[in-house]
């Protein structure tokens, strides 16, 4: 059932021909590709350099900050720029409304957690944790500024410019970083580089779009609020069920060991988390201009699905079967509590990097309603696995959750997308099978070669061998099993000048 705030007083603007978003879709991912393999090297980069100069315990105080701080951003943004690019009827007048709504929220958000700041370090019993509650609150009033430019920017599919942005800003954050690491600063390497990071990055995006601001009126922002304050209650959940493992991590098993499923969390996402934010800025545009074409959202669904899971699946467990061996490789003896977390949680990445393509789904086909009563339910059942399965197995029950419940979870929305949009499971399964099939394959062959090899090699040398052969493999195996169907997909984003009908799937 359509949600009935969805209907606009104002006539949509005419939404682009799907020849048009086929040619802005693969500008865009192009873009928006370059800037995040970029970043993610800048990322690793500083990420292995700093782990290496600090200590769990920085990372967990940090740590413990992130958990609470998220959720002021989450709020403080109340979904307003999803509002902005969704909702095309929206006038300059409301818009500007809606950017000075956006000041308040962020302005509103620096006030309470400077509140907060000594309640909280004495929850966690930290001390330290209330200066950095404070200094890491003032992203609030900084990042505010760009919310509403940023999501016109993307309606706009001004992807270029803000893949732009986004490479200056990670290499600023890795430099930063590295450097105040150097000097001895300890923990406020992490909170001096986010805040600069984020400085700079609204600064860049006020010098490519700015927009008037208005004080907000009720009367005029009533469909928009609604809006929004449905998508803001599932961010909300989503926050709580996501950042419950760390919640739990650092009141009942300790400093140290929310520091090394920290670890363990950033590097089971290093390898999709650039990919699945790429999809993430992209898709709601391209999904929001084509929102009353059911065959061309079919299409997209199927095609950036496929897409995602080619690159996430090989490298999600490429990655869970390299760890014990990467760990304490790349960042020390000292890290050994983060490998099994590690493995279990990158086996979950590739899984977690294609599912917030439904609920995208679900909002441009004005069922947000629906997508807040299903961040409802995850936010109920995962922290109460959480806590019982981190209370019983510590770091490795946290993960066991994101394995095996939050899948069971994810079903009853894949039920309800698919059917919406009148997609088969079939068709949707045959999008993931080349990815599937051939990572498996890749799985077995190193698993074979670590057997093989035993202790007769030395670590570099065993790590180095298990990639190359995995990597060989998986491409082999794409190509000889999957030929003709990756050409057809390779086919089906390359905008022609002729425009086409929207087609079903990605290859006939």
């Amino acid at each position: 059932m359509v949600d009935p705030h969805w209907q606009q007083p104002m006539v949509r603007d005419p939404a682009p021909g799907v020849n048009e978003v086929d040619r802005s879709l693969v500008r865009s991912v192009a873009w928006t590709g370059g800037a995040k393999w970029a970043s993610q090297l800048f990322a690793w980069a500083s990420t292995l350099i700093v782990a290496r100069l600090l200590t769990p315990e920085d990372y967990g105080l940090v740590g413990m900050a992130s958990v609470y701080l998220g959720l002021v951003t989450l709020i403080s943004e109340f979904g307003l720029g999803t509002a902005v690019i969704t909702l095309r009827a929206l006038s300059d007048q409301q818009i500007a409304q809606l950017n000075g709504l956006a000041v308040l929220f962020g302005a509103g958000g620096l006030v309470v957690s400077c509140g907060a700041a000594i309640p909280l370090s004495r929850f966690f019993h930290a001390p330290e944790l209330a200066a950095v509650v404070v200094v890491m609150s003032s992203t609030f009033v900084i990042t505010a500024a760009k919310t509403i430019p940023s999501a016109l920017l993307q309606r706009d599919m001004r992807f270029r410019e803000l893949a732009l942005v986004e490479t200056g800003r990670a290499a600023l954050l890795a430099v930063a970083m590295i450097a105040f690491a150097l000097l001895g600063w300890r923990y406020w390497t992490l909170v001096i580089g986010a805040v600069a990071s984020a400085a700079f990055s609204t600064g860049a995006t006020l010098v490519l779009r700015r927009h008037p601001i208005a004080w907000p009126h009720r009367r005029s922002l009533m469909d928009a609020v609604t809006f929004s304050r449905r998508l803001l209650t599932a961010r909300l959940s989503w926050y709580t069920y996501s950042n419950a493992d760390f919640l739990v991590a650092g009141r009942i098993l300790g400093q140290a060991a929310l520091g090394a499923y920290s670890v363990a969390w950033t590097l089971a996402n290093m390898p999709i988390e650039k990919i699945t934010s790429l999809v993430s800025q992209v898709t709601p545009s391209v999904f929001s201009a084509v929102q009353h074409d059911h065959a061309a959202i079919r299409r997209y669904l199927l095609g950036i699905t496929e897409g995602l899971s080619l690159v996430t699946f090989p490298a999600s467990l490429g990655l869970a079967l390299v760890a014990p061996d990467v760990v304490p490789l790349v960042l020390g003896v000292h890290w050994q509590g983060a490998i099994a977390p590690l493995q279990l949680l990158a086996l979950s990445a590739g899984m977690r990097a294609i599912t917030p393509l439904l609920s995208q789904v679900l909002t441009v086909l004005g069922e947000t309603r629906l997508v807040m009563q299903y961040g409802l339910l995850c936010a109920v059942a995962l922290p109460a696995g959480f806590y019982v399965l981190g209370t019983r197995w510590g770091t490795v029950g946290l993960a066991i959750v994101w394995v095996v419940i939050f899948p069971v979870l994810v079903l009853p929305a894949y039920q309800r997308v698919l059917r919406a949009i009148g997609l088969s499971p079939r068709d949707y399964l045959r999008a993931l099978w080349p990815a599937a099939s051939a990572s498996l394959l890749m799985g077995l062959v190193v698993l074979t070669i670590r057997w093989a090899a035993g202790a007769d090699l030395s670590r570099p040398l065993s790590v180095g061998l298990q990639i190359a052969a995995g990597a060989l493999v998986y491409g082999l195996t794409c190509v000889a099993l999957h030929g003709r169907r990756l050409a057809a997909f390779c086919r089906s984003l390359r905008p022609t000048g002729v425009p086409q009908p929207a087609r079903e799937g990605i290859a006939s």
